[in-house]
């Protein structure tokens, strides 16, 4: 497993360097190069099968009009009136067959050389009844005997032989085309003729006239054996050394692709005959095609080792010049987090960004210094405020007990209107401060309202005429302080305070998904445009309250609610001169008080 050190040097800036190096600049290279030399091969082979399956069209053209033409010179041999007779009768004593013999001889020495074949031998139909012409050509009278004699005597149709070296006979394979032929005007055979072509004769058919070193033309029978190899006859009589040949040459009469024989790879294109059960192949030897790009493949490697060692060194320069001091100021950045500021101050002549992060990183320890000691300054003041809070945190216990004995007071005296207004009082101060507390509950700010509604009644002489409308499940939900409070004094105040009989405030709340929504809706005369203007300004609270109160109640509840919450809860506000005022706010539903 890769330990914390070894993914952190994965992750420095020179090894992300080198690593975006080589993959942006090295690997497409390499790809490309690769993907050049895949194409140029398949041009070449592209090309190579072209040129070689319009050589072998030539040559399969050539060699059938040779066979058709050899065919002719034998049907006209096997025509020979003469020899036609010779074979009629076969003799029946030994004068006779010397006679055949002598008679027989002299019409092929007449015949035979019009007949463009290495050499041409007329068996009789049955060998062992012709001894002494067997002899004489020199051929045993047993010939009749062998398996190829048979099969053609056999067969109507003309057959191929390939005859192997044998001592005595001779020296070089040799391909024989043997055709049985029948009486002129009878269908009774009367003898065999077997022609034999040599090498040189398939070498003027199967030789390039520019032949590369190495190259190759095969032709194979139906079996896949080869009857003749034009390297020396080095595979005639055997099949191609390598199976895989034989199932390239299934996917038609058009190779695609190289073979290994031998160790040597080979581009392969081979040609079917019409007439023949033949295949003539085109072995070319790809080393000879490829010789160009094997040299410009050793260029390239000595040009990528030339590149790589090019790259070293500018990954050394980048280590030496940019990597080490950046991995310095990472050290003391790494300090710094450590609160350790003492002895960070660095400076650096260099006018590039590395000078630049050196100079702003200094710049940035002296601006922390400074913080820290605002800080350090702020947090005494702090203390000593908190200090006073707690010295007055008897304050509020001293006002509700006073306001609990002038209550009792009023009561004593019969003063219930007094008592009443004092316990409201008290209620709503107690209600307002809530403990210190910034969440209370929905149901405590509407008893805040009502307690301060209750008092203006009292304060002015007059009912403020209120609605409360909510849904009994939203009172005990969790809700910011005095932010309801601000909002009936200012409907009272610039709403309905001039006709308490007509106008009249409604405030309801209900709950939607997570969120509370509260309204504060009003028939009174609407909000002046100049304060809903000022609502939106984003203007310093000290300002704010320096200026008219008028407005002050709606901008503290919507800057407290966008503080809190973000802008997505601040107040919405529908007013006009004819349709009143309506106030709606948004509060999210807290998961607790």
């Amino acid at each position: 497993m890769m330990n914390k050190a070894s993914f952190r040097r994965l992750n420095s800036f020179r090894n992300r360097v080198i690593l975006i190096f080589f993959m942006i600049i090295i690997v497409p290279f390499l790809l490309f190069a690769y993907y050049t030399h895949i194409k140029s091969i398949e041009g070449i082979s592209n090309a190579n099968t072209g040129i070689s399956l319009s050589y072998l069209l030539q040559t399969k053209k050539n060699f059938e009009l040779y066979l058709t033409k050899l065919n002719d010179q034998i049907n006209e041999l096997i025509g020979n009136k003469q020899i036609q007779e010779y074979l009629e009768k076969p003799p029946q004593t030994s004068q006779e067959e010397e006679s055949f013999t002598v008679n027989m001889l002299t019409s092929l020495y007449q015949t035979i050389p019009s007949i463009d074949a290495f050499r041409v031998h007329v068996y009789p139909i049955r060998p062992s009844l012709y001894p002494t012409y067997m002899s004489t050509i020199g051929e045993s009278a047993e010939l009749e005997n062998e398996a190829w004699f048979q099969r053609s005597k056999a067969s109507v149709s003309p057959t191929w032989n390939l005859f192997m070296p044998q001592k005595g006979k001779y020296a070089k394979p040799l391909i024989t085309y043997i055709k049985r032929f029948s009486g002129l005007y009878d269908q009774i055979p009367r003898g065999i003729v077997s022609t034999d072509l040599s090498e040189d004769q398939l070498k003027r058919f199967f030789t390039p006239a520019e032949q590369m070193v190495g190259q190759k033309l095969l032709l194979l029978n139906e079996q896949g054996i080869v009857v003749f190899d034009s390297v020396d006859n080095k595979w005639t009589g055997e099949r191609v050394p390598v199976e895989s040949f034989y199932e390239l040459m299934k996917s038609g009469s058009r190779a695609t692709g190289s073979i290994d024989i031998q160790g040597t790879a080979y581009l392969p294109t081979y040609l079917r005959m019409d007439n023949e059960p033949w295949t003539i192949v085109s072995l070319t030897p790809l080393a000879e095609l490829t010789g160009t790009i094997r040299e410009i493949n050793r260029l390239f490697i000595i040009f990528l080792v030339v590149y790589l060692i090019g790259c070293m060194f500018v990954v050394v320069y980048l280590t030496i010049y940019f990597t080490q001091p950046i991995a310095q100021l990472v050290r003391h950045m790494r300090k710094v987090d450590k609160e350790d500021l003492q002895h960070l101050h660095l400076s650096s002549s260099r006018k590039d960004e590395v000078g630049w992060l050196y100079r702003e990183f200094d710049s940035l320890i002296h601006k922390i210094e400074g913080l820290v000691e605002a800080a350090s300054l702020s947090e005494r003041k702090k203390k000593e405020l908190e200090f006073q809070v707690l010295s007055h945190q008897i304050n509020p216990h001293f006002l509700y007990n006073t306001l609990e004995s002038i209550r009792w007071k009023a009561e004593i005296h019969g003063r219930s209107e007094i008592s009443e207004m004092v316990s409201a009082l008290g209620n709503l101060l107690r209600l307002s401060l809530n403990q210190g507390k910034e969440i209370t509950t929905l149901g405590r700010e509407i008893e805040q309202v009502k307690a301060y509604v209750w008092i203006e009644q009292a304060r002015m002489g007059k009912n403020v005429r209120i609605l409360y409308a909510f849904d009994d499940e939203t009172l005990e939900l969790p809700f910011l302080r005095l932010l309801l409070q601000p909002l009936i004094e200012n409907a009272i105040q610039h709403s309905i305070r001039d006709n308490f009989e007509k106008r009249k405030i409604l405030l309801s709340g209900r709950r939607e998904e997570d969120d509370i929504i509260i309204e504060i809706a009003d028939n009174g005369e609407g909000i002046p445009e100049e304060t809903l203007r000022k609502l939106h300004e984003d203007t310093d609270g000290n300002v704010m309250y320096a200026q008219s109160h008028k407005g002050v109640g709606l901008r503290n509840v919507n800057d407290r609610l966008r503080l809190y919450f973000g802008d997505n809860y601040k107040l919405t506000i529908e007013s006009g001169k004819d349709i009143g005022t309506k106030i709606t706010i948004k509060h999210p539903i807290l998961k607790e008080a």
